[in-house]
Order: structure tokens, then sequence, then C-alpha cells
């Protein structure tokens, strides 16, 4: 049995300053395993640096995922491709720095798998996602390669995010969506035996437009010229996922995890 918690986009300071101080916390108290963030708007809503990366690993956090903002920061090029633990989506171009799978294992012996995929509807371009998971799911197997296979599958689109479920249903131990931000409420266990959830949402302030400073994202949609986003520094709401798997690495429980901020605590 193993229990792995995934928290979804941490955007801006206050709520990257919340998964540190809560992050050994958590660990303590749900009785974690492994602990998996995406990292992606960490830094001022756009990219993450070198620093914080340091940060969320010193707090306790075992792999961090990214997405489509994991260059907006240009520092970060070099570190990631030095630092295995963070991941950039598989498939992206042959020769981008980094790696878009990673394993690791605890002190107990305990095996953990991370792919890290980016869809592509209403996305940059990228090459096709379902290849790149299948692959990834070739590769890594339950039981053989790893006792828990965890997938980051960031994208736009819910129906592209439920067939990458299906994809990997039977073949890992949960696939959960990031990137818009906001938290859906169809977490499952599939047919079988992964567990599901369309968007994890984010870790930020949900007064908000999906972390952005209210103000200034409304004007951007009334007016021609609107200004600059900036980040919501608000109480941060952390958002994740909680899966409990059996021996043969399938989910036996899912549970989604909110604490703190405007959200309905669970």
């Amino acid at each position: 049995m193993m229990r792995v918690l995934f928290l979804g986009d941490i955007v801006g300071r206050s709520a990257r300053n919340a998964v540190i101080d809560a992050a050994p916390g958590l660990r303590d108290e749900l009785e974690l395993d492994f602990l998996v963030v995406n990292c992606e708007n960490a830094a001022g809503g756009f990219g993450v640096t070198p620093q914080i990366c340091d940060a969320l690993f010193a707090a306790g956090i075992d792999v961090l995922t990214t997405g489509n903002h994991v260059w907006d920061k240009r520092e970060i090029v070099d570190y990631i491709a030095q630092e295995p633990r963070l991941l950039r989506p598989l498939n992206m171009a042959e020769g981008t720095p980094g790696k878009g799978v990673v394993h690791v294992t605890n002190a107990a012996g305990a095996r953990l798998t991370v792919i890290n995929v980016m869809a592509n509807l209403f996305m940059a371009p990228n090459d096709p996602v379902f290849t790149a998971l299948d692959g990834a799911l070739v590769r890594a197997k339950l039981g053989r390669d790893a006792d828990f296979i965890l997938v980051d599958a960031h994208g736009e689109a819910t129906s592209e995010k439920m067939a990458l479920g299906h994809l990997a249903d039977g073949r890992a131990s949960m696939l959960v969506g990031t990137h818009t931000h906001v938290p859906t409420a169809d977490h499952q266990i599939l047919a079988g035996g992964t567990a599901y959830q369309s968007d994890t949402g984010m870790c930020g302030d949900y007064d908000s437009v999906i972390g952005m400073n209210k103000e200034a994202a409304t004007a951007r949609f009334t007016k021609a010229n609107g200004p600059r986003l900036a980040v919501a520094m608000g109480e941060a709401t952390l958002c994740g996922l909680l899966v409990e798997s059996g021996d043969d690495g399938l989910a036996r429980t899912v549970a989604p995890l909110r604490r703190g901020g405007r959200l309905s605590s669970t």
C-alpha cells in the first residue's frame, strides 16, 4: 500500500509559501510515501526559478512537474538539465532540455514513477500526447518498474484529459489534469483501477481570475488595451488529489484535498 499526494499548479508567492509551510505537516498527517507538486507558475505566476525549486525540494517535495510555462524564466534551462526531479512535458520536441519521466525511491524502498505530458488541443504545438503517454507506459510498468505511477496531464480540454485517463487506465496508479487552475468534481477510480481527476485546481488565491488579480484580468476582457496581469496575493487554497494504492499499484481510494483560503475544505 502507498499513499501519494499531488498538489496542483502553484501560482505566485503566497501559494508558494503556503505549500512550503504545509508540506512537512501534510507528509506526517496523511502518512505520505510521496508528495508531487506542479510548480510551473510558482515564480510570479509565470515559470519557476532554481531557487524556488530548491526551496520546494527542501520542504519535502519529491518531484516537481510543469507545463507550458516551464521556460518563462530562462535561468531554469541549465537547472532542469541537471535536476531530474524537475520535469518538463515528455512530448516536447526531441532535444529540449530536461526529461518528462523520473523514477524515485524513498527511504523505505518504495518506487515512484512520475510522467509529465502536455495535451495538444488549444495548447502550443508539441508531439502527439497519446503516442507519448502510451510509449511511457510501455517503458514503465506497475510492479515491474514502479510501485506507483503518477501522470500529470497538463492541458486545456477536459475531453482530451478524460481520454488520456482511459488510455492510462489499469496502467497507471493515477492520472490528474493540471493547467486550468479550477478543481473539477469528477475524482474517481476508473474501471481498470486508475485514479482520475480532470483538473486538480491550483494552489493559489481563488479571489482572483485563475490566480491573477481579478481587476486586471477582468479589464483585459473589457478593454482594448487592458493592464498587465499580476498574481493575486491573498490567502491561498491548496488543492490536490490524494490516492492510496494497493499491492498491485492500482488505486484503492481517491480523495480531493483543499486547505485554506476561500474554497471549502476537504
